[in-house]
């Protein structure tokens, strides 16, 4: 079992302990059960799933992302780019890419998970952000106020737990609809995983990009 964190609280990944070769970041939720009456149980629309995306930013030293792909326009698409998401899975680098998209949160264990070979990583990027939308949450009504056993965790290449940071959601987070879930920060002789928990109102992740860009 891996040192557990809390908010604002942050842990040294040294490579002399741990195998940052490849680096799995796995994120996890739960969703409460909405209570229906029995004419709601009949008559009510199935109320929709609650897809959690984890997108990652990958910044310079200055704490920017360099690379938005942008098109022949000069606009930002974020194909190709320094930022990971459902819609651009694998990091140009080789590096980092996202195993998939969990829209329900069903089954045990992560709901998704973004690989990173640590030791790889071009020294050009010196932090990861990684950040978790509610997609459409305002939309459907949705929020974290919802979300309990929210966990994310670093797990070494050998498949050993070096660090987690479980949130569970409650009244708190009833307007949350995205978070800066943690980060992880490159320091002498390894990285720094940070646990953050800092919600928005947003349910997009652009929002938070705004913030980095």
């Amino acid at each position: 079992m891996g040192i557990s964190l809390k908010k604002g609280q942050g842990v040294s990944l040294k490579k002399s302990e741990h195998d940052l070769s490849m680096v799995t970041i796995g994120l996890g939720w739960d969703i409460n059960e909405a209570k229906k009456g029995l004419l709601g149980g009949l008559m009510g629309k199935k109320a929709a799933d609650y897809d959690l995306d984890v997108v990652a930013f990958l910044c310079a030293a200055n704490g920017k992302v360099r690379d938005l792909g942008r098109d022949e326009n000069g606009q930002a698409t974020l194909m190709n780019s320094d930022v990971i998401f459902f819609n651009n899975l694998r990091h140009g680098s080789g590096c980092i890419w996202l195993t998939g998209d969990n829209r329900t949160g069903a089954g045990e264990g992560d709901d998704e998970q973004i690989v990173v070979k640590l030791n790889d990583l071009p020294e050009t990027y010196a932090k990861v952000v990684f950040v978790v939308q509610i997609y459409k949450g305002a939309q459907n009504g949705q929020s974290f106020g919802q979300v309990r056993n929210a966990f994310i965790r670093a797990e070494d290449a050998k498949g050993r737990e070096m660090a987690r940071f479980d949130l569970s959601g409650g009244a708190q987070y009833e307007d949350c609809r995205s978070m800066l879930f943690a980060e992880l920060e490159r320091e002498p002789g390894g990285w720094k995983l940070n646990a953050i928990g800092e919600p928005s109102q947003s349910d997009s992740f652009v929002e938070w990009l705004k913030r980095y860009a």
